[in-house]
């Protein structure tokens, strides 16, 4: 059964209409990629469409803007993800190397875990990805970061009820 389409609907699509040529120029600008510039511009709408709540709008260009800062960091925050996990794979030998498919998984999986930690303190950080991608021990991760294996465990408590939630 389809619905109606609500106000925000609406209200997102007039905002497509009438300004989405704009914002993708204003992308290809900073990006220097015209390809790049029309994939983020329609991400930056989907983002609306995804919204729960209808925004209010004053400053389209304004607000169109806002968006679409937050989803190019996102992209750059994506690129240094991806940057550092080739890295890590060019260090591999052939024979240990996973598959692409196996691969693009990774990947998705280390973008994920970025986001979900994003906004927690850098040692908070630090110390979850030393336990779940290093595997040391909370006695290794205090000694390591200097810290009390208290301290460690309240680290690794927080991390995990960020992971745990967003879920």
């Amino acid at each position: 059964m389809l619905r109606p389409p609500s106000s925000s609907s609406h209200l997102i699509e007039g905002l497509y209409l009438d300004h989405q040529g704009w914002l993708t120029h204003w992308l290809r600008r900073r990006l220097g990629c015209p390809d790049s510039a029309a994939d983020l511009a329609q991400d930056t709408f989907v983002r609306l469409l995804a919204a729960r709540e209808a925004p209010s709008i004053k400053e389209p260009r304004a607000f169109l803007t806002t968006v679409a800062k937050r989803v190019l960091f996102n992209h750059y925050r994506r690129q240094d993800v991806e940057r550092a996990y080739l890295q890590a794979l060019a260090q591999l030998p052939d024979a240990l190397a996973p598959s692409e498919e196996y691969r693009a998984i990774i990947l998705e999986t280390l973008v994920e875990l970025d986001r979900l930690l994003d906004g927690l303190a850098a040692p908070v950080r630090r110390a979850f990805v030393l336990a779940q991608v290093d595997g040391l021990s909370q006695a290794e991760i205090a000694e390591q970061l200097d810290i009390s294996v208290a301290t460690v465990k309240r680290h690794l408590h927080k991390a995990a009820l960020r992971c745990y939630f967003a879920l």
